[in-house]
């Protein structure tokens, strides 16, 4: 009989430092330049998207390996489909040509996730499962992203015949 042991969780979320890596990661995607002579901030996240379909899925890729490292680490089932959201509606939006580049540049959805992670940590909520819900979701948001990949090739092959 195979025993599977189980490591607790940090009881802070800076404890972990894992989870201070996906904060440095969120960072960066959101907010880590500065526009000189102001206060706005950026990440990569909106540079990126100016790249039809590759930045977009590129990004989304980088927002889901940090929920499932959320995941795996401390967040619920039920924080995981928040944060699951937070990067639907910036994937879905992030996709609209124009709108979504503006949206990137505000909506923030990594820094949003973060936030609930670190408050479900000061909570004391940070064990629990709710893998087969988290699974069904990210089953459907690969299926979401599938389907915006192949949305834009569409898109872009229409406006490549009708350019010429």
């Amino acid at each position: 009989m195979l025993l599977r042991t189980q490591t607790a969780a940090p009881a802070t979320f800076d404890a972990d430092e894992r989870l201070r890596w996906v904060e440095r990661i969120a960072k960066l995607m959101d907010s880590q330049f500065t526009l000189p002579g102001t206060r706005f901030r950026f990440g990569l996240d909106p540079i990126l998207g100016l790249l039809p379909v590759v930045g977009d899925l590129g990004t989304t890729a980088v927002s889901v390996a940090l929920l499932l490292t959320m995941f795996r680490h401390g967040a619920s089932g039920a924080v995981v489909v928040r944060m699951a959201l937070n990067i639907l509606l910036d994937t879905v939006v992030g996709a609209i040509p124009l709108l979504g580049n503006v949206f990137d540049f505000a909506y923030r959805s990594n820094e949003r996730n973060v936030a609930l992670l670190r408050r479900h940590y000061a909570e004391g909520r940070h064990t629990g499962s709710g893998k087969g819900l988290v699974v069904l979701l990210l089953l459907f948001l690969a299926a979401v992203v599938a389907l915006v990949g192949w949305g834009s090739v569409v898109l872009l092959r229409w406006g490549w015949q009708h350019v010429g």
